[in-house]
């Protein structure tokens, strides 16, 4: 996030998806058309605000050059440079395609690829759903399981219908490409990743990398899951199936039958061109440490209660877990608490410029002035509680929490949240330091466990080193093989 402009690198794309058009299939593939060009000429803008910015280092043609030579083989264009490819500045593990030629992956999942071809693969799938022309299928269903995967936690299991949930949950209801996959059906999942087999086949890849890249993803979302003490799940690129090992298998079934399973991977050319990428959070956007949130240029802090897994994104910081979900963000700010939070309520109204009664209750947070509301927000089939609890760290800027519980719930877990919030020490915000990743060479009589005390975590850098390479608990390294780590 920018110190100029307030920004917490994490916005939902359910109001993105309303703008990127459904396209009907067909076959043999249509190339892409003059109208769907000027769709996603005119979505690219946001969807890369919503993800933090593009990303510029040493690494944007080197992907470039990857993603176009897969993206040909979509039948979309033979032309290379009809695809548009953009690196976000975006720690999450994803990538997608929209109409229009434009291919996206994030930072996240290039440090998470152990080669090209495996990269290929992920990205060969997504334009594949845009070859299939998939959107039209998926447009209707995807804000409805959208909104049901944003409060299914909650119990209420229904549309908000006079809320903005893009606004209110973040990265609850999915991020970019999360919801994008998210809301494909099993059989369109199923024929993306065929046809990105096939791409990777015809491109000359290893056509086994997307089952690998697949796996990487599920164990990496599993450790994730496990290190925010919650409940391990299937990862959001593949939870439209249920059961991430036999999506595997299937993958692996289908290379067999296309080919090429011998095929380059071209590893040693993608661990150099990834050496030094920046990993995690930007720390101009803040850091997220676990459970804590961080914010040096700021110098802010706030810690999310256990069990609640924290994602920074370009507009909010998310808080999402069982029984509640948060959003941590900011809005113009003049010294009047009714009005900040009456501006707050108000952006989540669709039907309403003017904002819901409230009662206005202050208090203080950690020497801060504060002050909260909480109303009712109409489910299809329920009613759950919104509260907006605004911190003001001087008189002219402030912060908010924005809480969904369920109905009579209040803040629910997430009652200590709010209290969390805290100012960091010049010390403190001095000691935030940009993560990277780095290629090392395995010497005689080091071993996983060695290399990965060099992990600049924490906790958990022996679980972390082997999700990080795609390497199973008890892996032998041999002198000489080139691993990832993550150092400062």
């Amino acid at each position: 996030m920018a110190c100029s402009v307030i920004r917490f690198g994490l916005g939902s794309a359910l109001t993105l998806l309303m703008v990127i058009p459904a396209l009907a299939q067909q076959a043999p593939i249509q190339p892409i058309t003059p109208e769907e060009r000027a769709q996603g000429d005119a979505a690219n803008d946001e969807i890369v605000n919503q993800f933090g910015g593009a990303f510029i280092g040493s690494q944007n043609a080197y992907v470039e050059a990857i993603a176009r030579k897969v993206a040909v083989k979509s039948g979309l264009s033979t032309d290379p440079k009809a695809f548009t490819v953009t690196i976000l500045d975006s720690p999450i593990d994803n990538a997608f395609a929209v109409p229009g030629g434009y291919v996206y992956v994030t930072r996240g999942l290039l440090a998470l690829a152990n080669d090209e071809a495996e990269l290929a693969g992920v990205l060969g799938h997504e334009v594949g759903h845009v070859a299939a022309r998939h959107s039209r299928k998926r447009e209707s269903a995807a804000t409805r399981n959208a909104i049901l995967a944003m409060l299914g936690q909650i119990a209420v299991g229904a549309v908000i219908k006079n809320t903005n949930v893009s606004n209110v949950l973040g990265r609850g209801i999915g991020t970019g490409s999360q919801l994008l996959t998210l809301s494909y059906s099993r059989g369109q999942e199923i024929e993306a990743d065929t046809l990105g087999i096939n791409y990777l086949s015809g491109a000359g890849y290893d056509s086994d990398a997307l089952a690998s890249m697949l796996a990487g993803l599920s164990n990496k979302t599993a450790l994730d899951q496990r290190l925010a003490g919650r409940t391990a799940s299937t990862p959001a690129w593949t939870s439209t199936h249920p059961e991430p090992g036999k999506r595997v298998a299937t993958a692996l079934e289908r290379a067999r039958a296309v080919g090429g399973t011998d095929g380059p991977r071209n590893r040693a050319a993608y661990l150099a061109a990834i050496d030094g990428l920046l990993y995690g959070d930007n720390p101009k956007q803040g850091l997220v440490d676990g459970s804590v949130f961080r914010h040096p240029d700021l110098r802010i802090a706030f810690t999310a209660p256990r069990g609640f897994a924290l994602a920074n994104g370009a507009r909010a910081v998310s808080i999402t877990g069982e029984g509640a979900q948060a959003e941590f963000s900011a809005a113009p700010y003049a010294g009047d608490f009714q009005a900040y939070v009456g501006s707050v309520f108000r952006s989540l109204s669709q039907k309403s410029a003017a904002p819901p009664p409230f009662e206005l209750r202050r208090t203080r947070i950690n020497g801060f002035d504060a002050a909260y509301a909480t109303v009712k927000a109409a489910g299809g089939s329920g009613t759950v509680d919104a509260t907006v609890f605004a911190i003001a760290v001087s008189p002219s800027r402030a912060y908010h929490f924005t809480i969904i519980a369920p109905n009579g719930a209040g803040l629910g877990p997430l009652m200590d949240l709010p209290g969390s919030f805290r100012a960091l020490t010049a010390a403190e915000a001095a000691a935030i330091k940009p993560r990277f990743i780095r290629i090392v060479t395995v010497k005689k009589g080091e071993t996983a466990t060695t290399i990965a005390a060099r992990m600049a975590f924490p906790d958990a850098q022996l679980d972390r080193f082997l999700a990080l390479n795609g390497l199973a608990a008890g892996t032998v390294l041999r002198p000489g093989d080139k691993v990832k780590i993550v150092g400062y």
